[in-house]
């Protein structure tokens, strides 16, 4: 097969049952090396084949933005707006409504683009790698540049890079279940199969996305990109975005919205027709109504802040994958996490070494070593942690004694490396030391083998409860001889070893980390461990950091609890100790089951389905490549610290996209109610179609700034929750202050100005504008508007947009708009109405912010004694 332009091994009329091709064949067609590929030929392979993507929209990205603007139900109707003013002649009204059709998805377009931009430009800082043998040396590349003929090296904690044949395997376990729906991982190994095999069972090929679960091997990839299993799935099929809490919170709102939309526009085009007041301005009045209702730049105004927190969140310390989440981190009351590097320096140090009953034997510091430093899965600490407690002790190891290794799995917890020596082979075994201890029969003891029987286990037992409960983890060792050696080693040898000692790890708390979690906990924010470690190792560190340790539970009584019982206690569990990988999924779900927001902390190859499960799934870099990518978020540092920071942000996001929702719904609303009914007693409309949109839309331009808005400080004491009937209540509670208010206009303006309908509609929509400005300023914060400075760019363009409104009349063109000069008594007027209702929205603004506090606190009391800490919050992944 020639790798020129039509015949590619990627072009779908040449595909080939790679799978039943002996391994020179398929080196042979994919004009490959057992050694790989030189960089010249995997540059030029780039250059043909395109990159190890499975789609690429970046071209269409813009442009599919752009169109999605005008996808709005409200943009449709002012189109057919314009279009019937076309249709009866008014090509003014038509124009005007154009423009303003445009200008507004062209601001939102804008927003959007922007926050997809940097949102891109930071998930290529946590795109993840994979291991390529280039020029006859393994490197580390993107995954987006593995090109066909690589040959690339997966180990445990590895995603997959793209679709390859096994050359050589080494106790590899695969989890494939987005392709093949299986539920456990399945053993993968090299070898030819029948050109028919189905995919499910074609066990000598890796599936791009697929993660190992444990174990080691070689593969040369043979697709990449859409011409992959996977790519090829997902060609055909519309990928959908999980819907968060937040997002949820949204469309109902819009529900709402448009409801009562649709309801306003039947009404008063119904009564405008009764009333015989002219058809197509009738249509345009009451279309024109239920834009200005909808806060229809809400979608750009999200898009605005979650990027903006994003960016803000990047400069902290944390990379944002789904914008999402921002919102849910706020929302976010338990925090699960590991111990390790967390809780902890994450510095690892092998304390010392100890024998099965006293003293330090010779020799058990190299044998550590050899486990450590040769075997090939995962890098770990406590590896690294071995490596140079023996640098420092002179100890070498010949790599080429290598013989063969037994890969870590969550089931055996324990790894064994065997080493070939003038007397054999010798196999090393080092783990949970529970589980060396069900695998040897005898311990070494003055140089000499003696049974393990009960007692002395019972004394090894104690030792290790001692050492744990000073806040040691310990490791145990364990070896066998086999003489005559054998060509092939598997889990069947690790019976028979002969324990040889312990290893002493420490990882001291972190610095701060006492305060850091003090704060946590004035935020709301209550931190859960889960530790694969033993409960004395866990309780010891949690008293030092100040975290309770009374209610512990472990993962051998896990299994025993049912669902519901599970989730009863779990809720007031403080450490989960000795918990296997798997479970760790199962207690999250627990704890969201009981109403919790859970954000969980992981960077393990089993840590992927508790990420997913979590409503934050939280990793840091440097992770495993599985953990990463189903993360939410990811930390540059593996600290609480960047995570505070991050928690303030995504409350300050909330916040700020909450302050954009309250001040549009209230003074729309307001204003809409109040036109509605004077479109009935008035004997002319009391704004203009146009007027209308102007207002909308000038009205939406300092909204844009709310993002960069400053964020009171009691704002990101407690979990932020989208709660659709406190902004239904908020809704009501300052639209009729606000209708309120705009009758006292109209009768101020009927009075000055009798029915002279320029001046009426020229002086309510400079009043309604500036209030409608005026009010963010004051529903932005709980505290006096005095007392919180607005940002710096809200304040100038409400200020700028305020002075452009009442200079509009005076301006050339504003007969355009149906604009007249205003008299100086009605200006005078307008004022003292202004500043009137402003001072009724401060001071109604302390009375509601107080009913709902004290709501707020009913209700916190009442779910502390229910022991529901919130409502249902399920997320979909």
């Amino acid at each position: 097969m020639s790798l020129t332009p039509g015949n590619s091994v990627n072009d779908a009329s040449h595909r080939t049952a790679y799978w039943s091709l002996t391994l020179d064949e398929l080196l042979a067609q994919l004009h490959s090396r057992r050694e790989g590929l030189t960089s010249t030929e995997a540059a030029e392979r780039l250059r043909h084949f395109g990159p190890n993507t499975v789609k690429d929209e970046s071209r269409w990205s813009g442009l599919r933005i752009f169109l999605s603007q005008f996808e709005s139900p409200l943009v449709l109707i002012l189109v057919a707006a314009a279009a019937i003013s076309i249709v009866v002649g008014e090509w003014r009204e038509a124009i005007i409504i154009s423009l303003i059709v445009l200008a507004s998805c062209i601001l939102s377009f804008y927003q959007e683009y922007s926050a997809s931009v940097a949102v891109e430009k930071l998930k290529e800082r946590i795109g993840f790698k994979a291991r390529v043998r280039r020029d006859g040396q393994f490197v580390s590349i993107a995954a987006a540049d593995v090109v066909p003929g690589d040959v690339i090296a997966v180990s445990a904690g590895d995603l997959i890079p793209a679709d390859a044949i096994l050359m050589s395997a080494t106790d590899l376990f695969v989890s494939q279940s987005a392709l093949t729906g299986e539920t456990f991982p399945v053993e993968k190994r090299p070898g030819e199969l029948a050109a028919e095999t189905a995919l499910a069972n074609r066990t000598g090929m890796l599936f791009t996305g697929a993660s190992v679960r444990s174990g080691m091997g070689e593969a040369v990839v043979v697709e990449t990109g859409i011409e992959t299993e996977i790519g090829r799935i997902t060609a055909h099929l519309q990928e959908e975005t999980p819907e968060t809490d937040f997002a949820r919170g949204i469309r109902q709102f819009g529900y709402l919205m448009t409801r009562v939309a649709l309801i306003m526009v039947v009404v008063i085009f119904a009564g405008n027709v009764l009333l015989q007041r002219p058809l197509v301005d009738s249509l345009l009045f009451s279309l024109a109504i239920a834009v200005g209702i909808t806060p229809e730049l809400l979608p750009a105004i999200v898009s605005l802040t979650l990027s903006s927190g994003a960016r803000r969140m990047a400069a902290g310390g944390v990379i944002v994958r789904r914008l999402a989440s921002i919102e849910n981190l706020g929302s976010m009351n338990l925090l699960c996490t590991d111990k390790t590097g967390t809780l902890t320096e994450g510095v690892v140090n092998l304390d010392r070494v100890e024998g099965p009953l006293d003293g330090a034997p010779e020799g058990l510091l190299r044998l550590a070593s050899l486990n450590a430093r040769l075997q090939n899965g995962m890098a770990n600490p406590l590896d690294d942690a071995i490596g140079k407690a023996a640098a420092a002790a002179a100890i070498h190891t010949d790599p080429s004694s290598k013989v063969g290794e037994i890969p870590y799995d969550f089931v055996r917890k324990r790894l064994s490396v065997i080493v070939r020596d003038d007397d054999g082979d010798l196999l090393i075994a080092k783990g949970a030391l529970a589980n060396i201890l069900e695998v040897s029969t005898h311990f070494i003891h003055a140089g000499a083998l003696q049974a393990l029987d009960e007692d002395t286990r019972a004394t090894l037992a104690r030792r290790y409860a001692q050492w744990s409960d000073e806040g040691f983890r310990v490791l145990g060792l364990a070896i066998r001889r086999f003489s005559p050696a054998r060509e092939r080693y598997g889990h069947g040898d690790e019976t028979d070893l002969a324990f040889a000692g312990f290893l002493l790890f420490s990882d001291p708390p972190k610095s701060g980390i006492a305060e850091t979690l003090a704060a946590m906990t004035r935020r709301g924010v209550k931190v859960k461990v889960i530790t694969g470690d033993n409960r004395f190792v866990a309780a010891h560190l949690a008293r030092a950091i100040g975290l309770p340790s009374s209610h512990i539970l472990t993962g051998e009584e896990l299994p025993k609890l049912t669902d519901e019982a599970l989730a009863a206690r779990a809720v007031h569990t403080d450490l989960f100790v000795e918990i296997d990988p798997n479970q760790k999924q199962r207690i999250v779900a627990a704890l969201r089951g009981r109403g919790h927001v859970v954000g969980y902390l992981g960077d393990g190859i089993n840590d992927a389905p508790a990420l997913h499960e979590a409503d934050i799934g939280i990793s840091v870099e440097g992770a495993a490549d599985v953990a990463q990518q189903a993360a939410d978020m990811v930390l540059v540092d593996k600290s609480l610290d960047v995570l505070l920071e991050g928690i303030d942000t995504g409350r300050k996001t909330f916040a700020n996209t909450m302050k954009y929702v309250s001040s549009a719904i209230s003074s729309n609303f307001g204003n809409m109610i109040s036109m509605s009914f004077a479109s009935f007693l008035l004997p002319f409309q009391p704004l203009l179609a146009k007027q209308i949109l102007l207002n909308n839309f000038l009205a939406d331009i300092p909204s844009m700034a709310i993002a960069s808005d400053n964020v009171d400080p009691e704002a990101v004491m407690h979990p932020q929750r989208w709660n659709i009937a406190y902004v239904q209540r908020f809704m009501i509670v300052f639209g009729l202050i606000s209708t309120l208010f705009d009758f006292l206009t109209f009768g101020l303006l009927l009075a000055l100005t009798g029915e002279q309908a320029a001046i009426f509609q020229t002086g309510w929509f400079v009043e309604s504008l500036v209030t409608q400005l005026s009010t963010v300023l004051i529903i932005r914060t709980k505290a006096p508007f005095f007392r919180s400075l607005p940002g710096r760019w809200l304040l100038l363009s409400t200020l700028a947009v305020s002075a452009l409104a009442i200079l509009l009349p005076y301006i050339p063109g504003a007969d355009w708009f149906g604009f007249v000069h205003l008299p100086l008594g009605v200006l005078a007027g307008l004022a003292t109405i202004t500043c009137a209702y402003l001072v009724t929205t401060e001071i109604a603004k302390h009375w509601f912010f107080k009913r709902s506090h004290d709501r707020f606190f009913h209700w916190k009391r009442h779910s502390r004694r229910t022991g529901l800490d919130g409502r249902n919050h399920r997320q979909g992944r």
